[in-house]
């Protein structure tokens, strides 16, 4: 659904520097600190910068070969509010209609009364979240094949991220995708098949969510036990006051043979302070 080779962007003292795929049926995550480069990606993918060197393919084509239909199947939602604030969501309707053959007014309608949007009120008055919900919704109406999220449950209460999520997930299907950035690490483990790491702009680790939540892990030890320990399996590590914090994709390894050994399970946040920020094995 997205094909990013050896992609390249240089602004200044940053470089973008990066490869990454989106299967079909795929929820996939994209994470890093502000700066990384994900919106630079994203942007990116959607041809709204010039690239330096590399190609992307979206739906199978590179972006100038894509027809207006071809578009049709791609939703986007950015940070900001992307309608006119004067615009009412009751005078938002004929606007997403004119503009998506596949819009469907009364799941918009349905979506926009489950989540307690007002119909009459104008979307300048709106909080942070509100409009978060209505920039789903409004992608969601039509049904695309590919959505492309950056930070889509922003400024969101948990109970109103959790039913955006789930009306995401009944979205998906072996036909469709969906890429997606958050600094919600919950809503990326409990929603993506797999994640990608950027750091600086480039790639630092992809990885299927199940083995990053199941096989990865954080190792405490003493400098002495650093030392003795078998260290194939690190990917990281950093000076802590009691010793050293390890990073391993392979916590079972030393589980079973070092049983006195102290192995906390990574999170994504976890593995995002070890990858960025400190030293590489």
């Amino acid at each position: 659904m997205i094909r990013l080779k050896d992609v390249q962007k240089s602004y200044g003292r940053f470089r973008l520097d990066c490869s990454l795929e989106v299967k079909p049926g795929c929820v996939t995550g994209l994470i890093g600190a502000n700066g990384a480069g994900k919106s630079t990606a994203f942007k990116a993918i959607l041809d709204l910068i010039r690239l330096d060197g590399g190609s992307i393919e979206v739906l199978g084509k590179s972006w100038d070969t894509l027809t207006p239909r071809d578009k049709q199947e791609i939703g986007v939602v950015f940070p900001g509010n992307a309608f006119s604030g004067q615009l009412t969501v009751k005078q938002l309707i004929p606007v997403l209609a004119g503009l998506y053959e596949k819009f469907d007014r009364g799941r918009f309608l349905s979506d926009c009364e489950r989540f307690g949007l007002p119909m009459g009120k104008r979307t300048k008055e709106f909080s942070t979240g509100m409009l978060a919900k209505l920039k789903l919704l409004s992608v969601l109406s039509y049904s695309p094949r590919l959505m492309i999220l950056d930070e889509p449950t922003s400024g969101l209460d948990v109970v109103a991220r959790d039913g955006l999520l789930d009306l995401l997930r009944e979205h998906m299907r072996e036909d469709r995708a969906i890429l997606v950035s958050s600094h919600i690490s919950s809503d990326l483990e409990g929603f993506c098949d797999d994640i990608y790491m950027i750091d600086d702009g480039r790639i630092i680790l992809h990885e299927d969510t199940d083995v990053l939540l199941g096989s990865y892990g954080i190792l405490k030890v003493s400098d002495e036990e650093l030392a003795a320990m078998d260290q194939q399996y690190l990917i990281r590590k950093k000076k802590a006051p009691f010793g050293w914090n390890c990073l391993t994709g392979h916590k079972q390894y030393y589980m079973d043979n070092y049983p006195r050994m102290v192995v906390e399970k990574g999170s994504i946040d976890e593995v995002i302070l070890m990858m960025v920020k400190e030293e590489r094995v």
